[in-house]
Order: structure tokens, then C-alpha cells, then sequence
């Protein structure tokens, strides 16, 4: 049995541009191709399809898709394993939905919550945490570990203020970075520089990358999804901007 492209977009809740963006980048490539030019997917296909959404709901940009998906993996067991994450983060949401329902009574005039109940089902060694950390290794290779650990250990024993003030000054750099790629400064000026350098000096207070592993956080802001996205939300094309000017930095100002 075969479903043409409107009847998957219909199914899988995807747009018909995204299944011909997939085609395009030969992610998804339909089974076969009608005389009148249509597109038809079988079960394979759509099988395939289920796990490119899948990972995309992992947070994974789709390069890091590809490669998951094109790997010679025992497709059943790779599935248990994304089953089991997905019911991990299933529970970890329900905790995050109390914990924001007891905010908000407290907030109207309900039992004031104790300072560590406001954070209940944030998780710093969550499993998107350990998505990540295969990514930098898969791409950067396991000398990164050194500096995953060294990040783990100075968080671990940051006080809830200090967790606060940290993820303040995030989109505060954002916004930054967004003046320079809306004013056109290119990333090798001084004054682009002196911005990234505070986000430099930002990352370092969880760690100190080197010129290798800064240039690398870059390509993973620009290539992981969840982080792409929100820095996207700030500008169109920041993303790849706040890359440049990494590597741009890394390569004026780090050994």
C-alpha cells in the first residue's frame, strides 16, 4: 500500500514543504515517483518518518538526524531505547506541571512552597543533558568529557540563586548579539569581539572552553534544535550569526 504526500503530511500532522524539504536533503525519499510527478510513500517510508519526528522531539537538529537514522542500529532496540526516554521525560514533565500548579497557588494566596519545591522536575543531569553530551562527543571527539565534568562539578554546587542569576544573563547576551547582526557589524570587529567576549566569560563560569570547544558550542547552538530555536525566537538568522562570531572570537583571542 502506498500514501501520497498529502495523505502522510495529513497523517504524521507535518506541512507537505517539510516531506519535500526532507526528499530534497535525501532524508526522506519517497518510495516511488508517479507519472504525474506525486509522490508515494510506503511503510518503510512512514516508518522512517516516525523516527525522524522522533528525534526531532529530542531536540536533534536534522544532520544529527541523518546519522542516527542512515546508522546500521537494530531499529526495534533503538526504538525501546527512545520508548524509555520518552517515559522518563513523561514523568519529569508531570513533576515540572505540579511544581508550576503550586506556583501558581501560591502566587493567588495559597501555602507558601518551600525554596527548593520551585525547582522540582528541573534536572540538570536530565536525559536531554546526557543528548547533548553524546552529540559533542560524537562530533568533538571524548577529550570534550573533561570539560562536561568540569561544568557538572562547579553547577552541581551553585546555590538556587546563583542557578537564577546564571540563566538570567542568557538571553540578556542574546539580545546583545542580536544589535550587532541587526546593525551589520561583521564578527571580526573589535566591537563584535568585545560582545562575545562576555558571553565567553559567561560560559566560563560553568567552564572554560578552549579555542576548540568554543568554536564547537557554537556548532552545536547552531545545530541542535532546542538551542537553534530559542536563539532563533530572538532573531532570523541569529543562530548561524552568534556561530561566526564564536569561531570569530576562538580564533582572535583563544589558544
Amino acid at each position: 500500500m502506498s500514501w501520497s504526500t498529502a495523505q502522510v503530511a495529513r497523517m504524521a500532522k507535518v506541512t507537505s514543504r517539510t516531506l519535500r524539504h526532507y526528499d530534497r536533503i535525501g532524508l526522506l525519499v519517497p518510495a516511488w515517483t508517479g507519472n504525474n510527478g506525486y509522490r508515494y510513500y510506503e511503510q518503510e517510508q512512514l516508518l522512517r518518518l516516525q523516527r525522524i519526528l522522533l528525534l526531532r522531539e529530542l531536540g536533534l537538529g536534522l544532520n544529527q538526524v541523518a546519522e542516527i537514522v542512515d546508522a546500521r542500529h537494530d531499529q526495534v532496540a533503538a526504538l525501546r531505547q527512545h520508548h524509555k526516554w520518552l517515559l522518563r521525560e513523561q514523568e519529569r514533565y508531570a513533576r515540572l506541571a505540579a511544581t508550576v500548579s503550586e506556583t501558581i497557588s501560591q502566587l493567588e494566596g495559597g501555602n507558601e512552597m518551600a525554596a527548593d519545591r520551585l525547582f522540582e522536575g528541573f534536572d540538570v543531569d536530565s536525559e536531554r543533558q546526557k543528548e547533548y553530551e553524546a552529540y559533542l562527543r560524537a562530533r568533538f571527539g571524548e577529550g570534550v568529557q573533561e570539560h562536561l565534568d568540569e561544568s557538572k562539578g562547579r553547577m552541581r554546587d551553585w546555590s538556587d540563586q546563583q542557578k537564577s542569576e546564571f540563566l538570567a544573563e542568557w538571553p540578556a547576551i542574546l539580545r546583545r548579539v542580536a544589535e550587532l547582526a541587526e546593525a551589520g557589524v561583521a564578527v571580526t570587529e573589535e566591537r563584535a569581539l568585545d560582545v562575545l567576549a562576555g558571553h565567553y566569560a559567561f560560559v566560563c563560569k560553568a567552564w572554560t572552553p578552549n579555542k576548540h570547544s568554543y568554536r564547537g558550542l557554537g556548532e552545536m547552538y547552531a545545530d541542535t534544535e532546542e538551542f537553534r530555536s530559542q536563539i532563533e525566537a530572538v532573531r532570523p538568522g541569529l543562530a548561524e550569526y552568534l556561530r561566526d562570531a564564536m569561531a570569530a572570537y576562538a580564533e582572535a583571542r583563544l589558544s
